[in-house]
């Protein structure tokens, strides 16, 4: 019997070693599937359950579980999960009161990273009021935009943030529009404090009967992101969806016992939605920032346990740039959640700080299709196998880049890419995986929508992104199509900076598109222009229009002077030779500049900049 056994044994461990070698991501695979499968379960489960049970529902149980637990850490104070709870309660009373907010309201938020941007949003969930989550670095008629756009009534700004509103004010008081301040005072006519409401409100529970009629489907949230309009879009986010985008840490193996670090904004989708809600749905504690600090990131990650982070691509090369320290690998982080990172930066960070697992996503705010790096696999954004493709059914396709269209055969379908071979990602439109679209917005809505994909009559959504996938089903992320690119973690929409450009005293037309910069992630803006007749280039005026009215992560760094832009057929930009070409001054004779900020104009570029750039002894 024991002979028999040993012999049993010892053809289980062959066969193990047999299937490793055979499938050296055999056992990834299979933990990845069966807890994709589970909480495919889980939501399958929360679109049938009567009454609907939501994230603010997952909140609250988590309340009356661990009331004293820390949900919150933030500069240096401590929010346990029945104090968010009752500050809430406060906010969505006042707000009840004050606004007279009912279900279904939407109400805009200009919020800052702290605490009461959670608070306040749970609030508004109590009251059944959908919260549109407004970038707070946008100005002017960005802001307006993305205001008006999902149909909000109420805004809610962080004191610091009172300039901004004051800038668009008259308009939004032409609107009927409520405006309120975090602040216990305001004597600006227009502008409601709000905090001097907040603290005599009543804590107690609201009633659920005040989002009696929120479903799986009603909107939960409005996230914005740039698209070719030149406006930032309000991405529709059901609660459906906020659900799904929660799971990602569960799927990442992340449990309730682990610390979780948001230094991303919460305007994103990723700080809010799979840091924060993610949070929420684990029962967890998180360290919130109010900004992201390279100096200060593993401090805190000491001082607070933290096992989990999160990041973009910019997050890990200032890691990696920062002073080596003897200490940086004393630290209990264990994992990575985000995206962006080139796989140099990747490779660096690990041999730096540690075994850090980190999980690369591939995903997109709107849409119905992503991917996660569930092994240890450097440089990919995912991996394919056969559940993932069940909950989220896709093709990868052939595209013309010169004309920024799809190949299509004879019979006009589309072609799907080989192996190996670079295309455009698309997701199927099914019951199970929605593209809701954008508010206020069907045109850009439709132009994310594709027919006649794999047959005739079939929907998909167009991510605008080309992806590859591998022998080993990894999937690798190219680029970006269209007129987007990615700077500093943000989108940049090429048509809203080049509206800007052409407002400049001495520009006529504007072509802007993202150029790759040594040792950066994503792309850096650069412009090419023409001027108008007898017009020099107006260094200055230019300068200021770009501060005024941009974001940093979209000011144009370099600027081409061009005699005319080359169009095409159907007079669209050309783009593709302008980005292949760049910016070095050595390979361009026509005229460069350089946004110099501590000159606070467009100066010059030389080939001195060029290379101090390129060594980055200047800082982009």
């Amino acid at each position: 019997m024991y002979i028999w056994f040993t012999v049993l044994a010892g053809l289980a461990i062959l066969s193990l070693s047999f299937l490793r070698t055979l499938f050296p991501y055999f056992g990834e695979d299979c933990v990845y599937m069966l807890r994709s499968i589970t909480l495919g379960i889980r939501l399958a489960k929360y679109t049938k359950v009567k009454p609907f049970y939501s994230v603010l529902d997952c909140f609250l149980d988590a309340v009356k579980r661990h009331p004293k637990k820390i949900f919150l850490h933030f500069e240096g104070r401590e929010y346990t999960y029945e104090e968010v709870d009752k500050q809430s309660n406060k906010v969505a009373r006042a707000l009840q009161a004050e606004a007279r907010l009912k279900e279904g309201d939407v109400v805009a938020l200009f919020l800052a990273n702290e605490p009461c941007f959670v608070w306040i949003w749970l609030g508004l969930t109590k009251l059944g009021c959908p919260a549109a989550l407004l970038n707070f670095n946008i100005r002017s008629k960005s802001l307006l935009h993305c205001f008006s756009c999902c149909g909000a009534k109420v805004i809610i700004a962080s004191e610091e943030l009172q300039c901004a509103v004051e800038e668009v004010l008259p308009t939004l008081r032409e609107q009927g529009t409520s405006v309120y301040l975090l602040s216990e005072a305001c004597n600006i006519e227009g502008i409601n404090s709000l905090s001097d409401k907040i603290s005599p409100a009543s804590d107690l529970p609201l009633s659920r009967d005040l989002r009696a009629n929120v479903n799986i489907k009603s909107t939960a949230l409005y996230i914005y992101t740039s698209g070719t309009t030149g406006l930032p879009k309000a991405a529709v986010v059901t609660h459906e969806r906020v659900w799904a985008a929660s799971f990602l840490q569960a799927a990442c193996g992340v449990t309730s016992e682990d610390i979780f670090y948001i230094n991303l904004p919460l305007y994103h989708s990723a700080g809010f939605l799979i840091g924060m809600v993610g949070g929420i749905e684990r029962g967890m504690t998180i360290v919130l920032k109010r900004k992201f600090s390279a100096s200060q990131f593993w401090g805190d990650c000491r001082k607070y346990n933290v096992t989990v982070m999160q990041y973009i691509g910019e997050t890990m090369r200032y890691l990696c740039n920062t002073p080596q320290k003897d200490d940086e690998r004393n630290h209990k982080v264990k994992m990575a959640i985000g995206n962006g990172v080139r796989s140099d930066i990747w490779s660096e960070f690990l041999n730096r700080f540690g075994d850090i697992k980190v999980r690369e996503l591939y995903a997109a705010t709107e849409g119905n299709i992503g991917f996660i790096n569930y092994t240890s696999k450097i440089g990919a954004v995912g991996r394919v196998n056969f559940v993932h493709r069940f909950f989220f059914p896709y093709t990868l396709i052939k595209f013309d880049i010169e004309k920024e269209e799809p190949v299509r055969n004879s019979e006009g379908l589309c072609i799907e890419a080989a192996t190996g071979e670079t295309g455009l990602m698309l997701g199927k439109v099914t019951q199970r995986s929605p593209f809701v679209g954008y508010a206020g917005n069907l045109q850009q809505t439709e132009k994310k929508r594709l027919r006649d994909v794999m047959k005739k009559g079939d929907l998909y959504f167009n991510t605008g992104d080309l992806l590859r996938f591998d022998e080993m089903n990894f999937v690798y992320f190219l680029d970006r199509v269209g007129d987007t690119f990615r700077w500093k973690g943000e989108n940049v929409a090429t048509s809203e900076v080049a509206d800007i450009l052409s407002m400049s005293n001495s520009v006529l037309e504007a072509n802007v598109y993202g150029v790759k910069v040594e040792g950066h992630e994503g792309r850096i803006g650069m412009a090419a222009v023409t001027l108008k007749e007898g017009e020099d280039f107006d260094c200055s005026h230019t300068f200021k229009q770009v501060v005024n009215y941009l974001p940093a992560y979209a000011r144009p760094r370099f600027i081409r002077i061009q005699p005319c832009l080359e169009m095409t057929g159907t007079f669209k930009m050309k783009k593709v030779k302008l980005v292949e070409e760049g910016f070095n001054p050595a390979h361009i004779e026509d005229s460069l500049y350089f946004l110099d900020p501590e000159q606070k104009s467009y100066v010059p570029l030389t080939q001195d900049i060029y290379t101090a750039i390129s060594r980055r002894e200047i800082k982009l």
